[in-house]
């Protein structure tokens, strides 16, 4: 590994645009039985493997491969891995349920309990965390919510990007990311207000997303040797 991740020189030439097909093909005595759809997006998949790359100071392949090539199963390898099942798709799951800025719930016997919302939960808890990898010079995978929802199918609405650095202005925070659904862009950010994070934290962004984000997290993220 040499330098500054630049998602212009280390992330993927292609975006994560995928034709609809399973991800995954597992063959059986009766058949093939293909697991989850392409065209859903390869997010957690194409940030760890880019990760993975840059890790083993290797740049990323530039020529989008097709189902069944071997960059292929290992992005479809590296998403499996990115959903750190099942406590990673237990975290995504818990935050969609959870408000965005804390709630005071009174109890009947007269308790206060506080419920934190996304906003503290990614002020307080995990961007301190984040930034001391930053810091250290290591790229971190984020898990971004970016709906409200108890139906386990809005799941596969939030996306995987991969936070590169970051720049503060007071309370404000301008994350860089490399982001699957962009390409190759150096400009990519979220952005965040830290003043208030018991309430709805604003966040911002420049993702290749049609939805807010309503708070991020550090994926679990252990290297693997790309092909």
């Amino acid at each position: 590994m040499a330098g500054e991740f630049l998602p212009s020189r280390h992330g993927f030439a292609f975006d994560n645009g995928w034709p609809d097909q399973p991800a995954l093909t597992l063959p059986t005595p009766f058949g093939g039985i293909g697991i989850g759809n392409a065209g859903a997006g390869l997010c957690g998949g194409m940030v760890f493997a880019a990760l993975d790359y840059f890790l083993a100071g290797r740049d990323a392949l530039p020529d989008r491969p097709a189902a069944g090539e071997p960059l292929y199963r290992f992005i479809v390898r590296r998403l499996i891995d990115s959903w750190h099942f099942p406590a990673g798709v237990a975290q995504y799951y818990r935050w969609m349920g959870l408000p965005d800025g804390d709630q005071v719930i009174r109890l009947f016997d007269g308790q206060v309990l506080t419920l934190r919302g996304l906003g503290w939960r990614t002020v307080r808890v995990e961007w301190p965390r984040i930034r001391n990898d930053l810091d250290r010079g290591r790229p971190v995978p984020l898990g971004v919510v970016t709906v409200a929802s108890r139906n386990p199918r809005a799941l596969a609405l939030n996306h995987q990007a991969l936070a590169i650095g970051y720049e503060l202005d007071g309370p404000r925070v301008k994350v860089r990311v490399y982001d699957p659904n962009s390409g190759r862009r150096d400009d990519v950010a979220i952005t965040m207000d830290t003043s208030a994070p018991t309430g709805p934290v604003p966040f911002g962004h420049n993702l290749g997303l049609q939805r807010p984000i309503r708070g991020f997290f550090r994926v679990a993220y252990t290297p693997r040797t790309p092909r």
